[in-house]
């Protein structure tokens, strides 16, 4: 794609956490395309993580802001609020783009401040359907200050738009929805044999609040296929112990592995069948997006944008939140079935190349950023 830009800007991404996430692989990939095209890209960190050592790796400039930090904490967000304008001071940027409700808040409030343009990009609200009430009630508070203080608001699914505009959070004209992408893989093998002897079942996800993995247990200790299978999951997280516990309870535990964060997951993906994601609350999983790259049928929690990527009978199955009963049937039926899973698969990988490429997702990002620069005349 060519760089439209009459001259080359200084960018300041903010996201909290450096882990391997959507919001973060999202930040990752623009901050690498925008520095290649000359750009001055500065990317702040609140937690370390990998991709901060592929961001440097990749020439990016990265601000470690150790007080920014997941959790609501008046001390140390006065501290990042602090650290981050300091930073806004020192860099001077031409636009901010902040991610993740935390570094969203503060990223905005810091920006408005110095009248600096800037664009917030939710990666699922904090204040969504399955969210604890208390903490849903106190970031729909600030959600709706700070969406006053953003140029735009870019959601990274319809579901999240209309979401914001059922609450009041930003204006129909301020909100905007651009799907998540992801780049096309040049050496990407569809092809998986038909008549393999176990069945490789596969989730990416962190093992956090927004999940589900122990669903996925829940329905695999109950399966009656003629088939045998396996479980891979990938990631790590604060509920990745009490989830092999439920395993063993289960007695399933020779049939699942959990494989940790891992970094590459194409080549994981390029070896499963059927990838699954259960979650009670999600934004617009770039995993699921992976997953359909791979030609795999994709089996998820009908929560968030989900159902925009998945269409359910076509490429996968979408299955009511927590319904164990529904995923355990769903799983029989593409276990039992190799035709269905290579043309579930097939259909997935076509929906990927029509809507959900990288390129997409720049061309319509850029233009956001276009139209919120040109606004404050510096293009």
């Amino acid at each position: 794609m060519q760089q439209k830009y009459i001259r080359k800007y200084r960018i300041l991404f903010i996201i909290t956490q450096g882990i391997l996430g959507g919001a973060q692989i999202h930040v990752r990939d623009l901050a690498i395309y925008l520095h290649n095209s000359g750009h001055n890209v500065h990317v702040a960190i609140g937690v370390k993580g990998p991709i901060l050592n592929e961001l440097e790796a990749n020439g990016i400039n990265v601000e470690h802001i150790p007080s920014l930090v997941r959790e609501i904490s008046p001390l140390k967000d006065l501290q990042a609020y602090q650290e981050i304008n300091g930073l806004i001071r020192r860099i001077k940027p031409d636009l901010v783009t902040s991610h993740s409700s935390k570094a969203g808040i503060i990223g905005r409030l810091v920006s408005h401040r110095y009248n600096i343009p800037n664009i917030f990009t939710a990666h699922g609200w904090a204040f969504t359907e399955g969210v604890s009430g208390k903490r849903r009630r106190l970031y729909l508070i600030m959600e709706r200050k700070a969406a006053s203080w953003a140029n735009r608001i870019i959601c990274v699914s319809e579901y999240d738009r209309n979401l914001a505009l059922k609450h009041s959070v930003g204006l129909p004209g301020q909100l905007v929805t651009i799907h998540n992408g992801i780049p096309i893989l040049i050496n990407n093998s569809l092809n998986r044999p038909n008549k393999d002897k176990i069945i490789k079942k596969i989730m990416v996800a962190r093992f956090s609040e927004p999940k589900d993995q122990q669903l996925l247990l829940r329905a695999a200790s109950q399966l009656q296929t003629v088939t045998d299978f396996e479980i891979d999951f990938v990631g790590d997280g604060p509920l990745l112990s009490a989830t092999k516990e439920l395993a063993r309870k289960l007695q399933i535990s020779d049939k699942v592995r959990f494989l940790g964060a891992r970094t590459d997951v194409p080549e994981l993906l390029e070896k499963a069948h059927i990838f699954v994601l259960t979650s009670n609350w999600e934004g617009f999983p770039i995993t699921i997006l992976e997953a359909m790259r791979a030609g795999l049928p994709v089996i998820t929690s009908d929560v968030g944008g989900c159902k925009e990527a998945v269409i359910d009978g076509i490429t996968g199955y979408l299955i009511p939140k927590g319904d164990a009963e529904k995923l355990k049937d769903r799983l029989e039926i593409l276990i039992n079935n190799a035709e269905l899973r290579q043309q579930m698969g097939m259909a997935g990988y076509k929906r990927f190349v029509e809507k959900f490429t990288f390129d997409r997702m720049l061309k319509e990002t850029v233009k956001v950023y276009e139209e919120v620069l040109q606004k404050h005349g510096k293009i």
